[in-house]
């Protein structure tokens, strides 16, 4: 079967699309479809028709057009002309799992691995419930007790006024604060109902932390000034 020479068929391929009526849009697509679907059977047959002679004619025609959605078809038609078609192997890639077509690593729980888990199968129930009780007990009263002794101390922070909570944030003088426990530990554990513990603290600083130190160990305290020889001093009680 004789076949047309590359210039014969791009030349009656131009002809085609330039000699179609540009008022009407459907008859200037199908025109492109034509010469498209031409050139792709005169392509089969032509071994001269090289990609780079039909990139520069599609390029040419692109230019010439003026219908947008034509110009479209043309567009992806050359793109499609300038990737490289792809073998088996790289479209096999495009479709494999990540990372980049490997074999996927197997479970721990595949069948493969049956042996290591024999071990956990086959354990004892008797033995297991043994040793899942020797590590609940401690570990559970140990978290009762700390728990305990948490909501203790929230409670009796919480005791304290907003105000002096902030002070005691801010405040740099925690062996004043010790003292003050340690005096106020020492009232609780030797006094009875009644007794008044009294301290002489006339820096007002000092006063606010003392107040917020017996709010947290829930004691009441006042400050109550004394005059005395024409001084005056507060006492705390």
């Amino acid at each position: 079967m004789a076949t047309r020479p590359t210039g014969e068929v791009l030349q009656r391929a131009q002809d085609i699309l330039l000699s179609s009526p540009l008022q009407d849009p459907s008859k200037k697509l199908i025109d492109f479809l034509f010469v498209s679907f031409y050139l792709a059977e005169e392509n089969e047959k032509s071994c001269g028709l090289s990609i780079e002679k039909k990139i520069e004619f599609l390029e040419n025609l692109a230019g010439k057009v003026s219908n947008r959605r034509s110009r479209r078809w043309l567009n992806d038609r050359l793109l499609m002309e300038l990737v490289p078609r792809l073998n088996g192997d790289e479209i096999r890639g495009l479709f494999a799992p990540p990372p980049w077509g490997d074999d996927v690593p197997l479970s721990p729980f595949c069948m493969t691995n049956v042996g290591e888990w024999d071990k956990f199968r086959n354990i004892d129930m008797d033995k297991q419930d043994g040793m899942i009780k020797a590590l609940k007990g401690p570990s559970s009263k140990r978290k009762g007790h700390v728990d305990a002794d948490k909501i203790a101390v929230l409670n009796a922070w919480h005791r304290v006024n907003c105000r002096t909570r902030e002070a005691l944030r801010r405040s740099f003088l925690s062996e004043v604060i010790e003292g003050y426990e340690e005096c106020l530990r020492a009232f609780i554990k030797d006094s009875g109902d009644g007794d008044v513990l009294v301290l002489h603290v006339q820096d007002p600083f000092r006063r606010l932390l003392l107040h917020g130190v017996c709010e947290f160990y829930n004691l009441v305290s006042v400050t109550v000034t004394q005059s005395k020889d024409a001084e005056s001093f507060k006492t705390t009680k």
